[in-house]
């Protein structure tokens, strides 16, 4: 199968970048060092080609009702400039794929889904438009998507804008001149820290990414960060068909506004407290936890399974996320079974990284 690839594949390739398959897509998995480009983001700033991301914009005067239709939260309230993080569930309420909705400054709404899922939910959501005036567009491919976070992030972007991008709230959006290009620029990340993601012509991209002075990253240390915070991945910390969960199960119950209507919505009413839950562990012994990896008890039996893990660069500590059952509190002596090896560890409910670390 030929790969997607992002705009800016050539000045990653001339940059030195390593490469690997994602969602179908080439993409940069680092520059060089992960560990150097983790500390960039947590320290200053670093920024990310994240043009993998799908691109699919919803429009026409049914377009609010289609989006409530097929996402969990409340779209209706999203004003021209809003965006919100939410999720789809198909009708047994199992998670499909958790994404982020804009509502564009010109009152179109533009979903972002997944790697590799654009095609999948352009097509369900056409089908699910029966008796709504709304069209519904994959535009993944007229668009470069460029993430720059980091404590410093917002002020450096503002340097090369047009507008007061430091004066979006987080999940605001609005439309900026970047280096010279038409963008949408919102306030929102996958980092756990402050930040922006500049939306804007793949002609454009290139322009947009040597302007922005920080650090180049990959998706590598993209995947260090977001295991800090517990942020989920598709298709490793749940999948619709290798391991079902609902979002109550994901960890991201918050996103669901059961006072709306929404494909799925009847069957969670009834699954709102899980018997597992997405949660972490922290081991206390020098061990890198993988996905698939088998979590015991103190009594040595398996209560769970490794979805994502790595060796925390901010911490030192080694950090997995996983499905445990719900009674398993923070503080209960659990090991991950690495390499036949089991590893001793402590429940933790991510975030693992806190403000004062």
């Amino acid at each position: 199968m030929t790969l997607r690839t992002p705009p800016l594949r050539s000045a990653h390739a001339d940059a030195g970048a390593s490469f690997t398959e994602f969602g179908g897509w080439e993409m940069p998995v680092d520059f060089g060092s992960i560990r150097e480009e983790h500390r960039a983001v947590r320290e200053a700033a670093g920024k990310f080609d994240v043009s993998h991301m799908g691109a699919v914009v919803v429009s026409g005067p049914d377009a609010a009702a289609l989006c409530q239709r097929l996402t969990t939260n409340d779209a209706t309230a999203l004003d021209p400039g809003d965006a919100q993080y939410t999720a789809m569930t198909d009708a047994d309420g199992v998670l499909l794929d958790d994404s982020v909705l804009y509502r564009r400054p010109a009152g179109d709404y533009l979903l972002v889904p997944n790697a590799g899922t654009d095609a999948a939910t352009v097509e369900r959501w056409r089908a699910h438009a029966d008796g709504l005036d709304a069209t519904v567009e994959n535009r993944t491919e007229d668009y470069a998507l460029v993430a720059v976070q980091g404590p410093d992030a917002v002020s450096l972007v503002d340097g090369r804008a047009d507008a007061d991008l430091a004066a979006l709230d987080r999940f605001e959006c609005a439309d900026a001149t970047v280096a010279g290009a038409d963008c949408l620029v919102s306030r929102t990340g996958y980092t756990g820290e402050d930040g922006v993601e500049v939306f804007c012509d793949p002609a454009d991209a290139a322009a947009v990414w040597e302007a922005l002075d920080c650090p180049p990253c990959g998706l590598g240390a993209r995947d260090t960060l977001r295991i800090e915070m517990g942020f989920l991945l598709a298709g490793q910390d749940f999948d619709a068909e290798e391991d079902p969960r609902t979002p109550f199960e994901a960890g991201i119950g918050f996103v669901v506004d059961l006072d709306t209507d929404f494909v799925g919505r009847d069957a969670l009413v009834e699954r709102t407290d899980p018997d597992e839950r997405f949660t972490g562990v922290r081991l206390t012994e020098r061990a890198v936890p993988r996905h698939g990896y088998e979590v015991r008890d103190a009594d040595g039996r398996a209560i769970g399974t490794v979805t994502s893990g790595t060796l925390s660069p901010t911490l030192g500590d080694p950090v997995a996320l996983a499905h445990l059952p719900a009674d398993v509190a923070p503080g209960t002596d659990v090991s991950v079974v690495v390499r036949g090896a089991a590893k001793s560890g402590t429940v933790e409910a991510p975030p693992f990284l806190h403000a004062d670390e």
